[in-house]
């Protein structure tokens, strides 16, 4: 081969390898930066395009009742995603989808389109799906199609405690109730899923890196039982007084256990608000409302009266024959009202006029103290959101009649709740114990506050024998509870609005059983009753009584006197009102003359106006007569009968109390029962004459 030709193939070859080299030195960098450089880079690149990171939501805490019956829990169910960029025919899917999952179909297909449009491969259609939903989207076989677990919300029984349990949101965020205010506790961590896909986005296999933590469970100190029995007697007690709504409370007066809070109307948690007004049903009216407490307020004024002055059950008051004139408005009560009561009858029979006589007494300042400690104007610290405050006017805010009217509860607004929790201070013994719903969070019991004094113990030993009277000969004896003691006090407030006083009303009635020995406080409002259709012991007693029963039955409290069906009691109409007489309108059984009738409350005009006055005039002070025996006030106008036909004392020995006084009532007699139990002695004896205006006095004993 010629030189040339042969040095011409050598460099050519040599470039030729020399290039093969380069290419391969070029493949080899490139490998090199796919493989080693950028690795991790186009790692993460991959599984950007193969994976899909899944929020796994953490289940909710269950919350339980006392007895551990769930009352809210969440399940797993669930939710419908679609890879939008993978839909054949978005306009026709779109329908498809919209007609199962019951949305509208030109929005699902915008938003199809936007997520196409922005590359996206995930998109939520719809959450927490129905069964029947998801049968028909499983039947559809659309690899587009994902159906991810997410967890429910369920209220396994309905309404039953709705307004303490609560709701949560879309998000299962704590909406109201003990949702929301225990929400972080409820609320767990959500952990997250790695999702593998194919080339045509469908998932091959799912792992988790980082494990859902569950919320921590409640139990609730609330007895479902009760509020379910609670609930359906407000329901028809609301509806058979035409009235507007209805609450009960009970609790455990001395550790502020709530075992009912019960409102009407209630809502079902499972079914979100759709309309105002079905948004107004979610209002704890027990906790969340303030309303003018009228004569249930007059256990404090007594309360504090005791405290504070020499004032005694035996007292006499002058309650000025019904009418009493303030500075600017004239106070009047039914029928003539009353001429000289025992402080133990101004309670029994609930007089307006006692109780601003009693509150003279006490005076501005230890008064508004007094009330102060009792947690008026103050929340409570319940565990539940949005509790009120109530309203309790600083003491200069008052006006020249605002002592008097706040004796007799106007001119101070307080929640159900603040008022039970002041009756529970007289039942245990002068503490004033914070209310408490959560009993226990994550098995681990929830600790309990100190309670503090408010009253001294003999001060509180008296007032349940004066709220005993109440039930016994005053404004509450038509409320039974059976073989159980109990005392209490009755409740009719106008309702103002408006800037005036209506013809509605606010009947309530608190009080505690046993006597001696209280286990349970409870109270019962009935709000916007009209006239005859509700007043205090008529309209809330139907409930409260009942309901104490059940209760004092359910926790399996000791019985206090005999299992005696009770003497029906019959009114006494020869004898007027101011005669101390109780008595009942005819239609209208439970009704009572003196504290009920709407003509015994301050009339409209009578209201107090000058709101700013800080100056209080004198209100008539009460001269004590020092009359021993609080029963001397219900003597019976007797001397009309002619004396040839003078009654023999009946024979009461053996008898429970309620029995002995429904007997002496229905025969138009006047006792003087002391102690309690089963009448042991009388004077005087069975089978004695007795003189008009003469007076029986019953020792009971245990």
């Amino acid at each position: 081969m010629d030189p040339g030709a042969r040095l011409e193939a050598v460099r050519r070859l040599t470039w030729f390898s020399a290039g093969l080299l380069l290419w391969g030195l070029l493949i080899f960098a490139k490998l090199l930066n796919l493989q080693v450089v950028r690795h991790d880079d186009y790692l993460a690149k991959g599984r950007r395009q193969q994976e899909t990171k899944v929020a796994l939501a953490a289940p909710r805490g269950t919350i339980f009742d006392r007895n551990g019956q769930p009352l809210a829990m969440s399940v797993p169910v669930e939710s419908v995603a679609v890879n939008p960029k993978l839909i054949p025919d978005k306009e026709i899917d779109a329908e498809i989808l919209a007609g199962i999952l019951g949305l509208d179909a030109a929005q699902l297909h915008a938003q199809l389109v936007a997520a196409a449009e922005q590359h996206r491969g995930y998109l939520i259609v719809k959450h927490r799906i129905s069964s029947d939903e998801s049968e028909r989207i499983h039947a559809l076989h659309a690899d587009w199609i994902f159906l991810p677990q997410e967890n429910k919300r369920i209220y396994p029984s309905g309404q039953v405690a709705a307004h303490v349990v609560g709701s949560v949101y879309q998000g299962e965020k704590g909406a109201e109730g003990v949702e929301k205010g225990n929400d972080a506790i409820l609320q767990g961590t959500p952990g997250t899923a790695r999702l593998m896909t194919d080339v045509k986005r469908r998932g091959i296999e799912s792992e988790v890196e980082t494990p859902p933590v569950p919320g921590k469970a409640i139990k609730l100190t609330i007895d479902e039982r009760l509020q379910f029995l609670a609930e359906q007697a407000l329901a028809y007690q609301v509806k058979a007084k035409h009235a507007r709504t209805g609450t009960a409370i009970i609790m455990n007066p001395y550790t502020g256990e709530i075992l009912v809070l019960a409102n009407y109307p209630t809502y079902d948690p499972n079914t979100p608000p759709r309309t105002i007004a079905e948004r107004r049903t979610h209002f704890n009216l027990g906790a969340q409302v303030p309303f003018e407490p009228g004569s249930i307020f007059k256990v404090l004024t007594l309360s504090t009266a005791l405290e504070t002055t020499n004032l005694r059950p035996e007292s006499m008051i002058d309650c000025h024959h019904g009418i009493l004139a303030l500075p600017g408005r004239v106070v009047h009560e039914a029928h003539g009202g009353f001429g000289m009561l025992s402080m133990a009858d101004v309670l029994a029979h609930s007089s307006n006029i006692g109780a601003i006589e009693i509150g003279a007494r006490i005076g501005r300042e230890k008064f508004y103290q007094y009330l102060r400690n009792f947690g008026f104007g103050e929340r409570t610290g319940l565990q539940l959101p949005a509790e009120s405050r109530g309203i309790l006017r600083p003491l200069n805010k008052w006006g020249t009649t605002s002592l008097a009217s706040v004796s007799m509860g106007q001119e101070v607004a307080a929640t159900s709740l603040q008022l039970i929790r002041a009756c529970a201070a007289v039942a245990n013994g002068g503490l004033l114990v914070k209310p408490k719903i959560v009993a226990e969070i994550d098995g681990k019991p929830t600790p309990t506050e100190a309670p503090k004094r408010v009253l001294r113990p003999e001060t509180t030993v008296t007032m349940r024998q004066l709220m005993e009277g109440v039930v016994l000969h005053g404004t509450g004896h038509t409320i039974k509870v059976g073989p159980w003691s109990f005392g209490g006090k009755t409740g009719t407030a106008q309702i103002f609005e408006d800037g005036h006083y209506t013809h509605l009303y606010n009947a309530s009635f608190m009080g505690f059983a046993p006597v001696n020995n209280p286990a349970l406080v409870a109270i019962v409002t009935i709000n916007g009753t009209e006239g005859n259709l509700g007043m205090g012991a008529s309209a809330a007693g139907p409930v409260w009584g009942p309901l104490m029963r059940e209760a004092l039955r359910e926790f399996n409290v000791p019985k206090d006197l005999p299992d005696v069906p009770d003497t029906p009691v019959k009114p006494d109409k020869t004898k007027p009102g101011k005669d101390v007489e109780i008595a009942r309108i005819e239609g209208d059984p439970g009704r009572n003359i003196l504290e009920d009738d709407p003509s015994a409350m301050p009339k409209i005009e009578d209201v107090p106006t000058d709101q700013g006055d800080q100056g209080a005039a004198p209100v008539p002070s009460v001269a004590l007569a020092g009359v021993k025996g609080a029963g001397a006030s219900l003597a019976s106008t007797l001397a009309a009968k002619p004396k040839d036909s003078a009654p023999v004392a009946p024979d009461f020995r053996g008898k429970a109390m309620r029995s002995v006084v429904s007997e002496a009532y229905a025969m138009g007699l006047s006792i003087q029962p002391e102690g309690s139990g089963v009448a042991r002695s009388q004077a005087p004896a069975p089978g004695a004459p007795i003189h008009p205006g003469e007076i029986i006095r019953v020792l009971f004993a245990r």
